[in-house]
């Protein structure tokens, strides 16, 4: 059974940056199609950005054009979401999830496996 588990959430000004870590165990997260979520208060789960297991598809979110990169490090079984120019708007829990199958649109329903979610707070 694939665990997830999120990381490196917390409170960051307007315009900083913070880099989320989703560690898996249990199996070789390099197999999995990855997608990372979010949820802000009062707000329904939406998709930030999903990339394939090869690396080779990804699908971002409008509102993260040119802010947020994903990354893998196969060697850790660890995937990482680097956020940079950060907006108040983006306060939110993140959520990372797997699937062995490739997304197509980037939704909640196209992932199997869930994290238990990180705190990400954009305030000044």
């Amino acid at each position: 059974q694939l665990q997830l588990v999120e990381s490196g959430g917390g409170l960051v000004q307007p315009g900083g940056s913070l880099r989320l870590s989703c560690a898996a165990s249990g199996r070789a997260l390099n197999y999995y199609s990855i997608g990372w979520f979010r949820q802000a208060p009062g707000k329904e789960r939406e998709g930030v950005l999903c990339i394939s297991s090869s690396g080779g598809r990804t699908k971002y979110a409008d509102f993260v054009k040119g802010r947020f990169a994903i990354s893998r490090d196969n060697a850790k079984n660890t995937v990482y979401l680097q956020m940079n120019n950060l907006k108040p708007d983006d306060t939110a829990i993140y959520y990372c999830a797997a699937d062995l199958r490739l997304f197509s649109r980037c939704a909640l329903d196209e992932y199997e496996y869930w994290g238990q979610g990180t705190q990400v707070t954009v305030s000044s």
